[in-house]
């Protein structure tokens, strides 16, 4: 099993079956909360959570792969550190001269005409 699901299930449960809190504290979409649940349930072959109008419940198969899940999260190695992006943005290509500078004494530059 994949320790995000996981831990993504852990955090639904922690929140009180309340998914919208559990995607908003994990900072992810609340569909994708909900297709990592259903992927969850289609890996253990159980119903996971008992849906009704009320809310979210917990099912007997739910409450066994909770112990499971945290003891498999505790065991797992901490994520490696993302590499640092470099600071700065992209650089940008000069586009020309831009406007020529007016000198006292010196004809105006010409308007160069429109490629078509």
């Amino acid at each position: 099993m994949n320790i995000t699901l996981l831990q993504r299930f852990v955090a639904v449960v922690d929140a009180g079956a309340h998914v919208p809190r559990a995607a908003e504290e994990l900072g992810i979409p609340l569909a994708s909360l909900h297709s990592s649940i259903d992927k969850l349930e289609d890996e253990v072959g159980h119903p996971l959570f008992t849906r009704s109008k009320s809310g979210w419940t917990l099912t007997p198969a739910g409450t066994l792969l909770l112990d499971e899940a945290r003891s498999r999260i505790a065991a797992a190695p901490a994520p490696a550190a993302k590499p640092k992006a470099p600071a700065g943005g992209k650089a940008k290509a000069s586009k020309g001269k831009g406007r020529a500078p007016a000198v006292k004494g010196q004809p105006k530059p010409y308007k160069k005409r429109q490629g078509r």
